[in-house]
């Protein structure tokens, strides 16, 4: 005899958690810009001006959308970040339908999507315009639209889960990790019987096509991403960086307040209940964190994983609040439950840009989230260098260029330098090295975030220190601490163009 289905969430419980997203969208869109770009958003923006299939350090799909956002706001730092601030309100809304489609109602829909929107991850890219935002958005859907499968039968629900699969590929590359998983979910259980589906089949097709632009891109770049990506990884290994994964699951890719749901959720998927027709979601979470165990990935990459846990946690915890006789006692015990997860917005000092710079706050939150420190400086950079151009003989400037050594410094003069009329910048960093090199080799550059004499007394003739790069806050950062001086090189020693093939500096 079937289970009876639980009655699902009223139609008041969907418009309070739409409500509840839009007003989560309005506050961030509020208070995303209080401090400057980030070094990697301007590396974005570079790249968004330039569109292509196809960029040394990522898809496509981010520097569209910042394309989009570039046209309809310009330069304006909270325009830039609207993006990234509605994806994670639509990831609040569809952990909530997701909990709803597991047969959740009200009260289990509120907090799956309160546990999901608090964690460190979602946050942070509420508030950066960064690939993380979006690639979490897509794998909150895939599940999502999994859960949908499932729940109604349906086989053409594949489609949307290729597009999903897709565009978490145009994305960022770890979405083939959490492909592996959806692909050994269906092997392992009752799902399998959709391979016969034509459906799943076209949904496997749209997936390509949705990728195949940028495959054809890699191809025609000699697949100059997997360059740059043994490259990274093997910097982030040797300095540490992919050091306590396993730690950071639960602090970093969920909030600490949200585990006890995410576990509870864990192992109700895998529980004998349901013919194990919600297994798959364990099997999506489990296999791609395990490929990034074994491939020492980085903590926040298996942040996407959680959501589904977190819906199907909070499904477990009504079932065991229902079980309660007393409706006094269930009401406490969802008190209890949305105060523990609600206690995790303690996150929000840490993880959004709140605090000035001047509170006594700010230190203990600079230390714990280094993304705030690198928003400062990029307006001065370009100002100093225009000031050192400026100081130079009318011959001296027509001969001079500019090079920026990493693809902040590059952004940052591609962004501001068009207002002091800076000449283009040439870099080796990333996509800069890809479009380069560009034009002439000046006869002189002035050369930003270099090591001086290493770096310097080789390719030039002579050199001399003329400024420092700063910012009007006083923070220090990367910038200011690790390459303060700015050189003025004279007499570039060869022709740019030649050295170009081994210039590339991956980072």
């Amino acid at each position: 005899m079937p289970t009876p289905r639980p009655p699902r969430a009223s139609e008041r419980d969907l418009w309070i958690l739409v409500a509840l997203a839009a007003a989560k969208l309005a506050f961030h869109v509020a208070t995303d810009g209080q401090y400057g770009f980030h070094r990697d958003e301007l590396q974005f923006l570079s790249d968004a001006r330039r569109l292509d299939w196809g960029y040394v350090a990522y898809p496509p799909l981010t520097p569209f959308l910042g394309r989009v956002e570039w046209e309809l706001f310009g330069a304006s730092l909270a325009g830039f970040r609207f993006f990234p601030a509605l994806a994670q309100s639509i990831v609040f809304v569809v952990a909530g339908l997701t909990a709803r489609r597991l047969g959740g109602r009200g009260a289990a829909m509120l907090l799956a999507a309160f546990a999901v929107a608090l964690a460190p991850v979602s946050l942070s890219g509420s508030a950066l315009f960064m690939y993380v935002t979006f690639d979490y958005l897509w794998y909150v859907l895939l599940a999502y639209f999994v859960v949908c499968r499932i729940e109604s039968g349906d086989a053409r629900w594949w489609l949307a889960i290729g597009a999903m699969v897709g565009l978490g590929m145009m994305t960022k590359y770890t979405a083939a990790f959490f492909a592996a998983g959806l692909v050994a979910g269906v092997v392992l259980t009752p799902l399998r019987a959709d391979l016969r589906s034509k459906w799943l089949w076209c949904g496997v097709a749209l997936a390509l096509l949705i990728f195949l632009p940028n495959l054809i891109w890699q191809y025609r770049h000699d697949f100059v991403t997997l360059d740059m990506l043994r490259q990274i990884h093997a910097r982030d290994v040797r300095i540490g960086r992919a050091d306590g994964f396993l730690g950071q699951q639960f602090y970093i890719a969920t909030n600490p307040f949200s585990v006890p749901l995410w576990l509870l959720g864990l192992c109700s998927v895998f529980a004998r209940g349901h013919g194990g027709r919600w297994r798959i979601l364990g099997w999506m979470a489990l296999v791609p964190l395990a490929i990034f165990v074994a491939a020492q990935g980085r903590g926040y990459y298996a942040a996407p994983l959680y959501p589904m846990l977190i819906a199907a946690g909070a499904i477990q915890l009504q079932i065991l609040v229902e079980r309660l006789r007393s409706m006094k006692w269930q009401r406490a015990a969802w008190i209890a439950s949305f105060a523990i997860v609600l206690s995790g917005a303690l996150a929000l000092r840490v993880c959004l840009p709140l605090v000035p710079v001047n509170s006594p706050a700010w230190a203990r939150v600079n230390e714990l989230n280094g993304d705030f420190r690198e928003q400062f400086g990029w307006p001065e950079l370009a100002r100093e260098v225009a000031r050192i151009r400026d100081g130079l003989t009318a011959e001296e400037r027509a001969q001079t260029g500019i090079w920026a050594s990493n693809y902040g410094e590059a952004g940052a003069l591609d962004l501001y330098g068009p207002q002091y009329g800076l000449p283009q910048a040439w870099s080796a960093a990333n996509s800069f090295w890809l479009r380069g090199p560009y034009g002439r080799t000046p006869q002189n550059m002035i050369v930003v975030g270099s090591d001086g004499k290493k770096d310097l007394e080789q390719p030039c003739t002579t050199f001399e220190l003329v400024g420092h790069t700063g910012n009007d806050a006083k923070v220090e950062n990367e910038e200011t601490k690790w390459h303060p001086d700015i050189f003025l090189c004279r007499g570039v020693r060869k022709p740019l163009a030649q050295l170009w093939p081994k210039l590339a500096e991956f980072m």
